[in-house]
């Protein structure tokens, strides 16, 4: 039996960057920087591995790739993304990397499913010398199917020593109530919907007041999509830990020109241990925020008050 679904899927090109072959396509790995604001600036602290499928030579749409993946083979697929973001990141960074893997949650409404996904990718890890508790597992905000499954779900994750991360808060299925039953480590806020917020006065006043509420509860907050330098300001003034977006650092196909810059000490490499929900978000949270130059009050590109 293969050691996993994705890895016969899997050729290393002469530099040792994993590539992955589905049908027609060639998918590899694409990396892109989360920092958090430090006293010394934004520093590079963890990487997201997005999925890029190539068809002749020419790149072509994600969405597009993983909406004609047929159902029966979604799950293949998905471990072949993971396992190749898994020993690309090991490759490229090396296993202190902290990093972010998508899961589809509909994907993972039955426990043997689940038992076996997480047991593959322990085998993956391995072979990356990445240890569980550098991976954070980001499930969408998205409707599962079954919310108990869910919940269950994450508790797995947990339970192997992973960290989770709900993604895409404040999109249309987002609530507060689904964040306090699944505990998450780490919330990424959706791209557009920050990006709404921040060009108002009052929009920038709630997400002050829902980065601080979930400060309270030891939930790393993530900003996504930043893409303009303004946003970036907002960004630092309402609180939030980290941030993700083009006015950064675009993705980049593995190998990558980044180096992450280390400072949040990553737990013993092979470490089996349940993580502390608590420990990521202190080492992170505690950090006096980096100081920024002073701006005249100004809201979105138009100026809006």
């Amino acid at each position: 039996m293969a050691r996993s679904l994705g890895l016969p899927h899997i050729m290393r090109e002469a530099d040792g960057t994993a590539v992955g072959h589905w049908g027609p396509y060639v998918l590899k790995s694409a990396f892109q920087p989360i920092f958090t604001f430090e006293p010394a600036g934004l520093k590079q602290r963890a990487y997201e591995g997005l999925i890029r499928p190539f068809r002749d030579g020419e790149a072509a749409s994600p969405g597009q790739f993983f909406a004609a993946i047929p159902t029966i083979d979604r799950l293949r697929v998905e471990a072949l993304a993971r396992d190749l973001h898994i020993l690309n990141a090991g490759t490229a960074f090396g296993p202190e990397v902290t990093l972010f893997i998508n899961f589809d949650p509909s994907l993972f409404c039955e426990k043997p499913v689940v038992d076996t996904a997480l047991h593959e990718m322990r085998i993956v890890l391995g072979e990356a010398g990445i240890p569980f508790a550098n991976v954070v597992c980001e499930v969408t905000e998205q409707p599962s199917g079954s919310a108990a499954a869910l919940q269950d779900f994450v508790a797995a994750l947990r339970g192997q020593g992973y960290r989770v991360a709900v993604d895409d808060y404040g999109a249309d299925s987002s609530d507060m109530e689904r964040v306090k039953q699944l505990r998450p480590d780490i919330v990424k806020f959706d791209a557009k919907w920050v990006a709404r917020l921040m060009d108002s006065q009052p929009g920038v006043a709630l997400l002050k007041v829902m980065v601080g509420e979930f400060r309270q509860r030891g939930i790393v907050t993530v900003f996504e999509g930043i893409e303009e330098n303004w946003q970036l300001d907002v960004a630092h003034e309402v609180g939030a830990a980290m941030v993700q977006g083009f006015v950064l650092a675009r993705p980049e196909l593995a190998p990558t020109r980044f180096r992450p810059d280390l400072a949040v000490p990553p737990e013993p490499a092979g470490s089996q241990a349940p993580a502390n929900p608590q420990t990521f978000a202190a080492a992170v949270e505690e950090r006096p925020l980096a100081p920024r130059r002073a701006q005249a009050r100004v809201f979105g590109r138009r100026g809006l008050t």
